[in-house]
């Protein structure tokens, strides 16, 4: 017995931290540690439940603590799971989840917490309250309820079931679908076979070969291993000339996670099965409903924003077809009569380097990452007052590459900390790139009790890594998605909100909380920003001026193909969440066809079973929410043209705006309605007017 009491008090899941040990917490110390905390968060909500009053000390401070402390934690151990998975950490989560689940259900269902909440909410007190507090109060009664605290106690069991299974099935897909991208890889010895790819995919296929055992190999003479990871799949579908390699690879991609004891099909049919059971048994009609009831949007709003948007990009869409035919044919292709998923995307890069000029790749040398970087850093003191700097050794952390900051304001004093990991490592960290909270600011949870505990974020990003001894170069969309996360980490740490619970990004409804990322890709179009970024590693040349007025005609170019895409993952996600009959007439993959006839210009291919790895809604927050993508992006569209009214080029007034926007969007966190907020910041409501103009979709 005292071996493990000492094995638990040593865990480093549990010491109390200012940032967590992720340099040596490990998959030993996952079961016992999370067992500890989740028996002593037990006991603190017994003791809460036994004590509790109507009152902010009594009910809300201690319940903050109880929530806050599962969420570092866990957050902890499922962040090293996405930046350095392995099966015996995977396993270790595996076996605790379930009893963290059962916890949060005990306590979202907490019948002496509801009617806590409920008697403030009724209290005289209450219209003294502040925003921040009645939000609060607001959410934490629909949680519950949603949470199926007035469930009757057989139903309640039935739901925390489907719970717990939700849990395990959408934690399954994830791995399915990583596992089933690492299964792929294809050696290439001939150098015929990879002709047109740029040296930087040269250089990563190389790497993935030596990584495999070729340890001679070179990015000039191989051999080369192509893998599905975003770098290598997206270089070998814009640049391969070698026709049946790009059809091997995009048959392999879109077929990922759906065949052998890796396919999704069946835990699609599942999750779509349960979460339509739990919204009946919460008295909706379809989970959309559910999922709709904390956002901003409704079921019929969202629909209405999607068919408006893509009236708008249709016929664009079928143009941009027309004109790729077109082009492909002049080129004297033989494919050009017969272009299909596996051509788009070559002869898209090929017409817009002869429409533009603009050659990805040949772009790379000129944005390095310490250059975006220092821009980006740079940006942010002008719109938003603030200073940041390096922290390295400040915080341990779980790989060498991993970048610390320190944010301060005017003052010079902190106001908040980030760790940045750019690069993909393909063996050990899942795809795309993300934002995650570390901790929340909060006043109750201040180390010293007089101020406020900072916040902390993650910056997760994806792009090709330092190869020798040149920094790591990106492609100008590497460039959009680092603008695009630290959107999101500035929402996080300059909230001035102290109430925990609606802190940063807590709080805000789901489909608000890419407006601040999506608004913060809009700079990387803007000239000073851009030009003050793209510097050539080498040389210290700045990207020439017709380069840039290129990158902003490009920018619409395929818009209303880009737009239809993010339609249809939309559309597809809602229908699936709304009319989808589990067992009945239709299969998943006909609800796809069904929407791709309005939403793809190319039909899809019979065999196409991009479902299986739609991760956002089967294993992300998403489901029934991808339109918040679009959603946001009105609001980010709208938001941005306030700095365009106000003078892009007016020193004085990006700055007064940008102090404006740092005052609402960025510093209100969920403490008030986003729409209120966006008023706040705009003067009225949104409308679509100005994503549409971005786009080139209507005339400016």
């Amino acid at each position: 017995m005292a071996a493990s009491a000492l094995d638990v008090e040593a865990n480093p899941l549990l010491k109390e931290f200012v940032f967590p040990p992720f340099d040596v917490v490990e998959a030993k110390h996952v079961r016992p540690g999370i067992r500890a905390l989740l028996e002593k968060l037990e006991r603190d909500l017994e003791e809460l439940e036994r004590s509790v009053e109507p009152s902010w000390p009594k009910l809300v401070e201690p319940l903050e603590k109880i929530v806050d402390r599962l969420a570092v934690v866990w957050g902890m151990v499922n962040h090293l799971k996405a930046v350095k998975d392995n099966s015996e950490l995977r396993s270790a989560i595996e076996d605790v989840q379930a009893e963290k689940v059962k916890f949060q259900l005990r306590l979202g269902q907490s019948k002496p917490l509801y009617n806590a909440f409920k008697a403030i909410q009724d209290s005289p007190d209450w219209k003294t309250l502040s925003d921040a507090r009645k939000r609060i109060v607001e959410n934490q009664i629909k949680e519950a309820v949603l949470n199926g605290v007035s469930l009757e106690d057989d139903k309640r069991e039935q739901f925390n079931k489907i719970e717990q299974e939700l849990e395990r099935l959408s934690e399954k897909f994830g791995e399915n679908v990583l596992d089933a991208t690492k299964k792929f890889e294809k050696l290439i010895t001939d150098k015929k076979e990879i002709e047109g790819l740029p040296a930087t995919a040269l250089g990563l296929a190389a790497q993935s070969a030596v990584s495999k055992g070729h340890e001679n190999a070179t990015a000039e003479n191989g051999p080369w291993v192509i893998t599905l990871d975003a770098p290598s799949y997206i270089a070998v579908m814009q640049h391969a000339r070698n026709r049946s390699l790009r059809e091997e690879v995009y048959r392999a991609y879109l077929t990922r996670a759906s065949s052998g004891d890796l396919d999704n099909t069946k835990l699609i049919e599942q999750i779509l099965k349960l979460r339509l059971e739990k919204a009946k048994l919460l008295n909706y009609n379809n989970y959309a409903e559910v999922s709709m009831a904390t956002k901003m949007a409704t079921v019929d709003k969202a629909e209405e924003l999607l068919e408006k948007l893509r009236k708008a990009s249709w016929d664009a869409a079928v143009q941009d077809m027309e004109d790729l035919k077109k082009f492909s044919k002049d080129q004297g292709a033989l494919e050009a009569d017969d272009l299909t998923h596996w051509d788009v995307s070559f002869w898209s890069e090929r017409l817009r380097e002869s429409k533009y000029d603009i050659n990805e790749e040949e772009l790379r040398p000129f944005f390095s990452l310490p250059n975006v970087m220092d821009g980006l850093f740079d940006l942010a003191k002008t719109l938003f007052g603030i200073e940041i700097e390096s922290a390295d050794g400040l915080a341990p952390v779980w790989n060498n590459d991993v970048k610390f900051f320190c944010v301060k304001d005017s003052s010079g004093s902190p106001v908040a900390y980030f760790y940045f990991d750019p690069y993909s490592r393909p063996s050990e960290k899942r795809q795309g790139a993300w934002m995650d909270e570390v901790v929340a600011r909060s006043r109750v949870l201040s180390p010293d009790g007089n101020s406020s505990r900072l916040p902390v974020a993650h910056m997760v990003c994806n792009q090709t890594p330092p190869v020798g001894s040149k920094p790591s170069l990106m492609t100008f969309r590497e460039v959009e998605t680092v603008f695009h996360e630290f959107g999101h980490a500035l929402q996080h740490m300059l909230t001035r909100e102290d109430e925990g619970l609606v802190a940063g990004i807590r709080g805000i409804e789901w489909d608000a909380v890419e407006l601040p990322s999506q608004f913060m890709e809009n700079w990387c179009y803007h000239k000073k920003t851009l030009m003050g970024i793209a510097k050539h590693f080498e040389t210290g040349e700045t990207l020439p001026e017709e380069v840039y007025q290129k990158l902003v005609a490009a920018r619409t170019f395929r818009a209303g193909t880009q737009s239809l895409r993010q339609i249809k993952f939309a559309t597809v996600d809602l229908e699936l969440h709304t009319k989808y009959v589990p067992g009945g007439q239709e299969s998943i993959y006909d609800v796809d066809r069904r929407v791709s006839e309005k939403t793809q210009v190319i039909p899809p291919l019979p065999e196409d079973r991009f479902l299986c790895s739609f991760s956002h809604i089967f294993a992300g927050g998403y489901a029934a929410g991808y339109y918040s993508y679009k959603w946001a992006e009105v609001l980010s569209a709208d938001a941005f043209s306030a700095f365009e009214d106000a003078g892009l080029d007016n020193n004085k007034a990006v700055i007064e705006t940008g102090h404006k926007f740092r005052e609402t969007i960025l510093a209100l966190g969920g403490g008030k309605p986003p729409l209120e907020v966006f008023v706040q910041f705009r003067g009225r409501e949104p409308t679509p007017d100005a994503l549409l103009r971005h786009n080139g979709l209507i005339a400016a």
